[in-house]
């Protein structure tokens, strides 16, 4: 195996190729005459590095040809999040109706390439983060709006019990709390001045946090842009990263949250009661809406956080993207909370 361990930063594409080469040999027991071909680094993702390659190889089967993808952590993240973790819950929805990319491989200490990365399959599909509110019909739009919250509705029926997704932690532990303590954790790691405007919102999301009706498997970040579309089918819903178990209305507070309104809503047409409907209808779960408007106030803050992790991160010279305080975040979560 080439010696891609303790590698830091950026992994020459020579080098991965070599690296990822051997790792199919291992992966593929089976193979014979593997080759790496076509590996590019994709532009999407803000959170890992995605690249992209097709492995050819040959089988008892005769030739075979898979498009593949490897995550791999970046030197410098918003998020912070473990791919073993991932790559336990993308194996467990392969045994579900819930569509998402099939895995190989993962290492989740980052020995083989440097840094934690998981290894995939390539699915086809367009990533459309506008298309809701894009050029399609408008009826084409309003059903596939429909068909996000159906996927939604899936996600959240995966038996995670008999899946093995659970935890030490009694049931009642996982919820709003649960999530406070890990964003709060976030915010003091990366926060490089005095944030009242943070600290009072978080002090009244510790007051008004609403006890969960049920535990459910939460996708974390669900949204028109981390689907793939092919025609008017969700193919797939990707980036799972954040995924974890938690309340039904966590995920419905991120997308009927007002700052992603142009993501995920149609004026006039797909509108937040629209949205409340769908989802009442989709998964038997009562929607009260002072429990929405306190998950559309963290949301706000989680999204606060993890811009300000961005502007940690720029500061300290490790990603060259800059980032802002995000007062218009604050702004959004002080008027949700008046209300």
């Amino acid at each position: 195996m080439p010696d891609t361990a303790h590698i830091e930063g950026p992994l020459p594409e020579t080098t991965l190729g070599a690296g990822l080469a051997a790792l199919l040999g291992e992966v593929l027991p089976a193979a014979r005459g593997l080759q790496v071909s076509d590996l590019k680094r994709t532009t999407s993702g803000l959170s890992r590095e995605n690249w992209v390659f097709e492995a050819r190889w040959r089988d008892e089967e005769g030739a075979r040809r898979q498009r593949m993808i490897l995550r791999r952590d970046p030197p410098a993240s918003l998020l912070v999040t473990d791919r073993a973790w991932e790559f336990r819950v993308l194996r467990a929805l392969e045994s579900t109706p819930v569509p998402a990319p099939p895995v190989r491989w993962v290492d989740a200490d980052g020995a083989r390439f440097g840094a934690p990365a998981m290894l995939m399959d390539f699915l086809d599909g367009e990533c459309d983060w506008f298309v809701l509110g894009g050029a399609r019909p408008l009826a084409e739009r309003v059903a596939l709006g429909r068909r996000f919250i159906d996927l939604l509705a899936a996600i959240q029926a995966v038996d995670w019990r008999t899946l093995g997704l659970g935890d030490a932690r009694p049931e009642q532990a996982y919820g709003a709390h649960a999530e406070l303590d890990f964003w709060q954790a976030e915010y003091e790691r990366v926060r490089l001045e005095p944030l009242p405007e943070m600290d009072l919102a978080l002090a009244w999301l510790r007051e008004h946090a609403p006890v969960a009706q049920a535990v459910v498997l939460v996708h974390g970040d669900f949204k028109p842009g981390n689907a793939l579309l092919v025609g008017e089918r969700i193919n797939a819903m990707l980036d799972w990263e954040t995924a974890h178990l938690g309340d039904p209305l966590e995920d419905l507070g991120w997308i009927t949250n007002p700052p992603r309104a142009r993501e995920q809503q149609i004026a006039g047409a797909w509108t937040r009661a629209e949205i409340v409907a769908a989802f009442t209808a989709a998964t038997g779960f009562e929607v009260e809406p002072r429990a929405l408007r306190w998950w559309n106030v963290f949301s706000c803050w989680k999204l606060s956080v993890i811009v300000l992790t961005g502007v940690a991160a720029f500061t300290a010279g490790t990603m060259d993207r800059i980032y802002h305080a995000p007062a218009w975040l604050v702004q959004q979560m002080l008027a949700l909370m008046e209300a």
